[in-house]
């Protein structure tokens, strides 16, 4: 498991740069464009692009509100034409470390696989908070979460809930959303994501 997660952790930047420049190429944005759209600047776009800069989660949120696709989108597929495998491995699935809060999340669907479904599962530290200000995607994310140990709170616009191990919520995503952990104690939790550009831009290629 150690081996996997280092390597997992290690090529994650660059295969975030090349997601979101190929999302940014098939949009026929420039960098002026997608900073305006996402609240990110320039700056940092071109660094996230290049591999040279270790984003946190509220910036890739913001980045991903901007090209029009959730989060998870970011970390794969590598290529929008590569083979589409219905399994991927647990050794194969990518890893990636918030640096800000501390948050572990593991990409658990096949990356290239044409669905509008994705599962994520996410460790997140005793008493870390995270809080994403997008909310303009337009048609609006539709998302679950079931937690599987310790418990979270998490607050839709001015709704909060306290979830358990068992747990399960399900949430559009149109407003501010905040995820923390009350606890002393680390929580895990799995999050399915229903995010159909994605699987019309793997598509793309096919038809």
């Amino acid at each position: 498991m150690k081996e996997d997660k280092t390597a997992s952790v290690d090529d994650i930047n660059t295969r975030i740069a090349k997601r979101v420049r190929d999302l940014r190429a098939a949009r026929s944005e420039t960098l002026d464009a997608l900073a305006s759209n996402s609240g990110v600047s320039r700056s940092m776009i071109s660094l996230i692009e290049r591999a040279e800069a270790s984003p946190t989660a509220v910036v890739l949120e913001k980045l991903a509100a901007g090209l029009g696709v959730s989060m998870a989108s970011l970390f794969g597929p590598e290529e929008a034409d590569e083979e589409r495998r219905p399994l991927v491995r647990r050794a194969a699935q990518a890893i990636w470390k918030d640096p800000e809060s501390g948050y572990l999340r593991r990409n658990l669907s096949p990356p290239n696989w044409p669905t509008p479904i994705q599962l994520v599962e996410v460790h997140f530290p005793a008493k870390a908070r995270v809080a994403y200000e997008s909310s303009a995607r337009r048609p609006a994310l539709e998302q679950q979460i079931w937690v599987l140990q310790g418990q979270i709170e998490v607050t839709l616009g001015d709704a909060r809930h306290l979830l358990r191990s068992g747990d399960c919520l399900a949430l559009r995503l149109d407003r501010p959303l905040v995820y923390s952990n009350p606890s002393s104690q680390p929580a895990k939790y799995i999050v399915a994501i229903c995010d159909e550009a994605l699987a019309r831009w793997i598509q793309g290629p096919m038809q």
